[in-house]
């Protein structure tokens, strides 16, 4: 398992609902994902950035609860407060973007073994829940940037990889 890389198609695809209840291999996905997002540093990781076109997601901003898996996640309200921030991503590797987010949302969803969970959240954990909710309806940071943002990212994102494959 890997993490799959801008412009990979698979990143644009919406991934479909689950039901823990019949889906025997969700235990294990989140699982495999979470090692995966320590060896890579991040603090979120969707099922959509490793091909897997499933609406769950792992992360970990380093409290005691971790890894938290969430499956069907939706967030269900956005305070009218908005923070811009830099955000990275593991499927764009190298570089950041500006970003404008709710500064506190309402996430609803359920854990892996069906139950539903309601998570209130605020700054960074806001910012996490929003990326990773967006990279399962194919949304990446690249297009919530500004126009002229997204245009000076994605040719630091080339040169990155140009200058990865040449050395």
């Amino acid at each position: 398992m890997h993490v799959l890389a801008h412009p990979n198609p698979a990143l644009k695809q919406k991934a479909a609902e689950v039901d823990p209840g019949t889906d025997r291999q969700l235990a294990r996905l989140a699982k495999q994902m979470a090692k995966l997002m320590y060896a890579e540093r991040g603090i979120g990781l969707a099922a959509t950035q490793v091909g897997v076109q499933k609406r769950i997601i792992v992360f970990d901003l380093g409290d005691e609860k971790r890894p938290v898996t969430l499956c069907n996640p939706v967030i269900v309200e956005r305070s009218d407060e908005t923070a811009t921030d830099e955000e990275g991503c593991l499927s764009v590797p190298g570089i950041t973007v500006p970003i404008e987010r709710a500064s506190r949302v309402v996430c609803e969803a359920i854990d892996l073994k069906g139950d539903p969970v309601r998570v209130e959240a605020e700054e960074l954990f806001a910012r996490m829940l929003q990326h990773e909710t967006d990279h399962l309806d194919g949304i990446l940071i690249l297009d919530r940037a500004a126009p002229e943002e997204r245009k000076a990212a994605v040719r630091r994102y080339m040169e990155a990889l140009s200058a990865e494959s040449a050395g």
